[in-house]
């Protein structure tokens, strides 16, 4: 699983539901939630 940082609970914690996805500068990046208090998550990163 990935590891994102939670803003809402400011820590690091696994993403629940993780999908890779590409932002508009081409960059990939992971978008998932907060498997505790269900705020979305984002990951940058590197280029493809």
């Amino acid at each position: 699983m990935a590891e994102g940082y939670c803003v809402k609970c400011k820590a690091k914690k696994e993403m629940q539901a993780a999908t890779e996805v590409v932002m508009k500068n081409q960059r990939r990046a992971l978008k998932g939630t907060c498997p505790d208090c269900g705020t979305g998550m984002f990951k940058i990163l590197g280029k493809a």
